[in-house]
C-alpha cells in the first residue's frame, strides 16, 4: 500500500534518475527515513520550508511507536499514550490545541515516581483485599526518602551502579526505612511503576543518570482521542511511501542514495534518519561509508527498554472508579497495574501495562496466553472479574520495525549519548526520542528532534549551495495561538 496525494514529488527511483536528482536546483531534496512523530515532524517542517521531501516508512502505517488502534470501535493507544508535561511550554501543545484534542490529566505531579494521583489508585493484595490508603500514601512518602538517600550513595561513589543497588545500600544503612509485610509489597509496586517510566528493570538503570531528565510542568495527560490525529495532521499533504524498508544508505558530501528492500533507490541532497534506536542498534541499515566510531559507540552504549500493553474490552464495568488498579507482591516483577480507560474515556477498557523483563517475557506468549496472564492478575484483585469480549496485545520488543520502546541510561555509560546520537554526520541528520537531550523517551522529545534535524538540514544545504534564504521550517499557523487553551478533563 502507498499513500499518495497531490503533493507527490519526483524523487528518483533507480540508477536512471540519479543524474537528474544530483542537479542542485531549487527546491533542494531531502529523504526522511522513518514515519514516527520525529519523521513526520521533520518532513512537515522541510515541506513547509519549500523543500522537496519524500518520507520512507517500513510499516504499512505512519506513527511508529505511536499506534492508535480502532478495532474496539474507538481509539486505544497501544504505544505512546501520554503527553508528559501538560503545559503551554510543551512543543506539542500548539498542535494539540489547534486540533481540539482533549487531555485527561492523570497527575499534577512531575516526578518519575507518580504518573497518577494516589487518591485515584486502588491497590490490592493477592487475596483481593484492598490496601488501606494510609499505607499506600505512607509507603510513597517512604520511597521519596529512600530515593533522597540514594543521592548520598551517588556522591560517595566514583563508579556508577544501578538504582536498585543504591536502594539496597540505603536500606542496609537505615533499617528503619525498610518496610515489612504489606508495606514491603507496596514498595515493590512503586518500584514496578518506576520501571515502567524507563521501560527497564531497576537493576539495569544508572544511578548517575536516572533523575537527570528535565520534566516539563503540568503533570501527565492521556490523549483521550489517541495520538493518531496528531500524526495525521502532521502528515497531511506529504509524499509518504509506506512499506518501504530502508536497507542501505550511501552518503557523499553532495548527495545521499537510499536503497529500499535491496533494490529500489532514492537520491537526494540530504537525509533525516528517524528510525528507532533499537533498529540502529541492530545494524539493520548499512551505512556506506560506515558511521564514525563516536556515533556507533553512542548507539551501542545507550539502553533500549521494552514496555507492552494488553488492552481488555469488557461488556460492563466491574472495577472501582479509579485511574489505576494495582496488584502488590513480594517483588516488582510479580506486581502489576492496570490503567482504567473508562475513567478517562468512558469506554469499559482496562489496560494491563508491563515493562522490563515482564514485557520481554510477555512476548514469548501467544496473544491468548498473554490475555490469560492479565486476567489471572486481575482476578487476584477482583475474583469475580468478567472475561473480556475483545483484546489487543502489543509486542514492541520483537517488532522488527522498533525492537524496543524507548531509551534509558545504562550503568557506567557516558552522559552525552543522546547528544552524539543527534549530531549530524555530513549530510545525514538524526532524530527520534533517543536523540532528545532533555526529553528522551517522550513524544514531545521525539517531535522536537525532528524539528531540530529539519532546521540543521536546512542550514547545511543553504550554506553548502549558497541558496537564497529558504523559508523557516514551521509546523503550525495562526491557529496555534496560545490564547486557545488546552482542553483538559478530570472525571
Amino acid at each position: 500500500m502507498e499513500m499518495k496525494n497531490q503533493h507527490r514529488s519526483d524523487f528518483g527511483m533507480g540508477q536512471s534518475s540519479l543524474c537528474i536528482e544530483r542537479q542542485h536546483i531549487f527546491p533542494p531534496s531531502v529523504i526522511v527515513i522513518g514515519g514516527g512523530i520525529s519523521g513526520v515532524a521533520a518532513a512537515r517542517a522541510l515541506h513547509n520550508a519549500s523543500f522537496k521531501v519524500v518520507l520512507l516508512e517500513s510499516r504499512d502505517r505512519l506513527g511508529g511507536r505511536i499506534f492508535t488502534d480502532y478495532s474496539f470501535g474507538f481509539p486505544v493507544d497501544m504505544g505512546a499514550s501520554w503527553l508528559h508535561g501538560v503545559c503551554n511550554e510543551n512543543p506539542l501543545a500548539p498542535l494539540i490545541r489547534r486540533l481540539g484534542l482533549t487531555l485527561y490529566r492523570t497527575s499534577g505531579d512531575n516526578s518519575v515516581i507518580y504518573d497518577h494521583d494516589l487518591q485515584s489508585c486502588a491497590l490490592f493484595d493477592v487475596d483481593g483485599c484492598q490496601v488501606p490508603e494510609e499505607i499506600v500514601v505512607g509507603v510513597g512518602e517512604l520511597l521519596e526518602r529512600i530515593l533522597k538517600e540514594t543521592e548520598k550513595v551517588r556522591s560517595e561513589n566514583i563508579e556508577d551502579m544501578s538504582v536498585l543497588q543504591a536502594v539496597s545500600i540505603v536500606l542496609d544503612r537505615n533499617p528503619e526505612l525498610r518496610p515489612k509485610g504489606l508495606a514491603h509489597k507496596v514498595l515493590q509496586w512503586y518500584l514496578c511503576r518506576m520501571e515502567a517510566w524507563f521501560a527497564a528493570d531497576m537493576d539495569t538503570i544508572s544511578l548517575k543518570c536516572w533523575d537527570q531528565e528535565h520534566v516539563l510542568s503540568g503533570g501527565h495527560g492521556l490523549m483521550v482521542q489517541g495520538y493518531d490525529p496528531v500524526i495525521k495532521a502532521l502528515a497531511d499533504g506529504l509524499d509518504v511511501r509506506l512499506n518501504h524498508r530502508v536497507t542501505k544508505i550511501v552518503h557523499e558530501p553532495d548527495r545521499v542514495v537510499v536503497t529500499v528492500d535491496g533494490c529500489k533507490k532514492f537520491s537526494a541532497d540530504a537525509a533525516v534518519i528517524t528510525v528507532p534506536i533499537g533498529v540502529l542498534k541492530a545494524n539493520l541499515i548499512e551505512f556506506e561509508p560506515p558511521l564514525p566510531e563516536w556515533k556507533g559507540t553512542a548507539i551501542r552504549d545507550i539502553g533500549v527498554g521494552d514496555e507492552n500493553k494488553i488492552a481488555l474490552l469488557f461488556d460492563n464495568v466491574f472495577w472501582p472508579n479509579v485511574e489505576f488498579l494495582g496488584l502488590v507482591a513480594g517483588t516488582s516483577y510479580d506486581c502489576s497495574y492496570f490503567l482504567n480507560l473508562h475513567k478517562a474515556t468512558g469506554h469499559p477498557v482496562l489496560v494491563c501495562m508491563m515493562a522490563g523483563r515482564c514485557a520481554i517475557d510477555l512476548e514469548k506468549l501467544s496473544d491468548e496466553e498473554a490475555v490469560n496472564f492479565a486476567m489471572e492478575q486481575l482476578k487476584k484483585m477482583m475474583p469475580a472479574a468478567a472475561s473480556p469480549v475483545k483484546y489487543l496485545v502489543s509486542r514492541w520488543g520483537s517488532d522488527i520495525n522498533s525492537l524496543g520502546c524507548y531509551c534509558f541510561d545504562l550503568i557506567g555509560k557516558p552522559v552525552d549519548l543522546s547528544e552524539k546520537i543527534q549530531r549530524p554526520v555530513d549530510n545525514l541528520f538524526f532524530a527520534g526520542e533517543a536523540a532528545s537531550v532533555d526529553h528522551s523517551g517522550s513524544v514531545h522529545g521525539a517531535f522536537t528532534t525532528g524539528i531540530l534535524a529539519a532546521q540543521a538540514c536546512r542550514r547545511r544545504i543553504f550554506e553548502r549551495y549558497s541558496m537564497f534564504n529558504l523559508l523557516h521550517p514551521t509546523v503550525g499557523g495562526a491557529a496555534d495561538e496560545v490564547s486557545i487553551p488546552l482542553q483538559i478533563s478530570r472525571m
